[in-house]
Formats: C-alpha cells, structure tokens, sequence
C-alpha cells in the first residue's frame, strides 16, 4: 500500500493557486496580442499587464512603473548586481553581501569578481542572522551596492533589513533584497523595508515558475541584463508574457492578506512541540526560534543523516540540508556558515508548510518519523 504523499517542501516551489489559474485562462485561450503593438489586439493584453504591475506594486508599497517583469527570481537577482555594478563601477567596485545568500546572488557575486569586483562576505551567527555592525565596519570608500536576503530558504531567519538598509543609506550606498522567500509570508513594503531593489519569485508565492519581478526605486539606474527593444521601459528587452504577468499580479494580489500565514504559523509551532515530546534532546532546531518565517522548521536529527531519513520517509515531499558525495557527508554552505556542528548539520531537513498543509499531514509526518527513528 503506498503512503499518503504529503507536501512540506513550499520554500522549493508552491502549487499554483487555483485563482491564479483562474485568472491566467483567458490568456491562454485569447487576449494573445503583442503588448507594446498599437492595436485592438494588443489592448487587451497591455491592460493586463499594467493590471499585475498594479498588483505587484500593491503588495509592496511602490509605485507601478518601479516593477520590472522578468523570468523570476534568478534573473531579478542578477538584473540588480549586475545591472548596479556595469552602471556604478567607474565610482566604486566593491559589493556587500552575505554568506548564506542564495546561489542566484552567489554565482552573480563570483562572475563580476571575475570582472574586478571585490566581493565582501559578512557572516552569520549560530543562528543564521547578520550582525548589521559586521555590515558597518565592511563599507568602503568604493562599495556601491549591498545585498542581503530578506529571510534565508533554508533555515527561514529574518535578516534586520531596516537596519541594516538605514546603514547603507548613511553612506550613499544601494541596497537590495532577494525577497523571494518572504512575499506572501512577512511585511514586505520597500518603503519599510528602506530597500532599493528587492526581488520576487513567483513560484515562491503560488504563481507559475518562470515570471518574476524587480523592484528598481525611482532614480535607481541599472545596465539590463538583455538588450534589445525598449521594453520594461529599457531596462529589460524581450516581449513580455501577460499570461505570465496576469499569474504573478494575481498571486500578488492574495500575498496581501497575511492572515493565513497565522495558522500555517500555529501548524509549524505545533509541529515542532510534536518533535519535541517524541525526540527531546536527539533533535535540534536551525535557524532563528523567533526571527523566522513563519513556515518553515529545518530541524536536525542528532547523530543521524538528514538525506537518509528523507529516503525512508516514504511519500514525504522536504529538503535536507546534508549531502552525501563518496560517503562523505557535506553541509550545505548555510549551515557550515552557522557553525553548526556537522554531527548536527549532517541530520538537517527542511520542512516547510503551505496553505495547502493540514494538521493531519504534520501529526502523520511526526508519526512516520518516529517509527523511522
């Protein structure tokens, strides 16, 4: 008989909401017009896209011409490092970021190095949070731009984001998020945040892959990444996809109402009491215990490999934090920068909830879990 198949990896990818859906169809089946013609058949497809670049500004407090589309959160990343340091290196070449940012800013960082960039890497403490006086004593005369993520996939801990942004801003610096773990889940208005560009990745919020946005505050002056026609006004060239936008504007749309993430927040909290009581000191929790999204609990099984549990959980759909190469048993780089101790680390598994996640799902994960262990 085979195991229910139970969904705990959301911070991997999200189904797509069923108003999403909703809200695309009509894109699919007419309403085909290139947006930037002239014509009655482009009208109804330009409209949409203003409509979702309303939605997208909506949810995080900017204004509609500071949205960019692009093909997600990769590209939104790279758009804002890039695009900084190819406008900005005749004044400065050095860029702040952080060690446990996700590779999407990583394997940016590493090529413009390759430019002559000078690529600064704060640390972390034992609890995956960036002291903002590390970010302090980092700045230059020559840095131009500092990138820390909103809230880390892995282990979910918030980043003080407003802090630190108030530092950058102190100095004339930019700065950017990669938000792509957090829209939908926690507070994201730029204005709040006192952010420059932050990232969005629609896949993470219950839209289709492939779409996804930067927000480039007024003034903000980036090289594009594709050069070509004047779309995204010039600063991202290529026609744009209103089936794709009008996804990503809807899925904005619900991100709004932050309501549901109380009783995803409760599951999780529910959750990890259940580990508790059947585990007590054999578990550990990663991550920040207040300082993190709201869904998501990456725990480890003391002594035991993460990769191996998730093999025998059976219908279980989480991430592991461990690798395993030739026998060796490798930490993921978020975890190494913790400090975690590898007979810890190497037990790490990432559960993260949904909305679609019920409480029998969790207490029937626990129970599996216990008769694994």
């Amino acid at each position: 008989m085979t195991a229910q198949r139970i969904y705990l990896d959301y911070n991997a990818s999200t189904p797509v909401d069923p108003a999403v859906s909703a809200a695309m169809m009509p894109f699919l089946a007419d309403h085909f017009g290139n947006p930037s013609s002239g014509h009655w058949a482009a009208a109804p497809a330009k409209a949409a896209l203003e409509r979702a670049r309303g939605q997208i500004a909506a949810v995080l407090g900017c204004e509609d011409d500071e949205v960019v589309f692009t093909s997600g959160g990769s590209e939104a990343n790279n758009l804002a490092l890039k695009g900084v340091f190819f406008v900005r290196r005749s004044g400065g070449d050095h860029i702040i970021t952080t060690r446990i940012e996700h590779p999407a800013i990583i394997e940016p960082c590493r090529f413009l190095e390759r430019l002559g960039a000078r690529i600064t890497y704060l640390p972390v403490d034992g609890f995956g949070r960036v002291d903002p006086d590390d970010l302090r004593r980092a700045i230059t005369p020559h840095t131009i731009l500092v990138s820390i993520m909103h809230a880390n996939n892995e282990v979910g801990t918030i980043q003080p984001i407003e802090e630190c942004a108030r530092i950058a801003r102190e100095h004339d610096i930019l700065f950017h998020t990669d938000a792509a773990q957090s829209v939908g889940k926690i507070a994201t208005d730029v204005n709040g945040l006192g952010v420059d560009l932050l990232s969005i990745a629609g896949h993470k919020l219950y839209a289709p892959k492939g779409v996804g946005a930067l927000f480039v505050r007024r003034g903000v002056q980036l090289e594009p990444l594709i050069h070509g026609a004047g779309h995204e006004s010039g600063r991202r060239a290529g026609t744009e996809s209103a089936l794709l936008a009008v996804g990503l504007g809807k899925a904005c749309e619900l991100a709004r109402d932050l309501s549901p993430m109380d009783r995803v927040r409760a599951l999780r909290d529910r959750f990890w009491r259940e580990l508790q009581s059947r585990f007590g000191n054999r578990i550990a929790l990663n991550g920040h215990p207040t300082h993190c999204l709201p869904n998501t609990l990456n725990v480890s099984f003391i002594g035991r490999v993460g990769a191996e549990i998730l093999e025998r959980l059976d219908g279980v759909a989480a991430s592991t934090g461990s690798a395993c190469h030739s026998g060796r048993i490798e930490l993921s780089p978020v975890l190494a920068a913790m400090s975690v101790a590898p007979e810890v680390g190497m037990g790490a598994i990432r559960f993260s909830l949904g909305r679609g996640t019920t409480r029998e799902e969790i207490h029937a994960v626990a129970e599996r879990l216990s008769a694994i262990l």
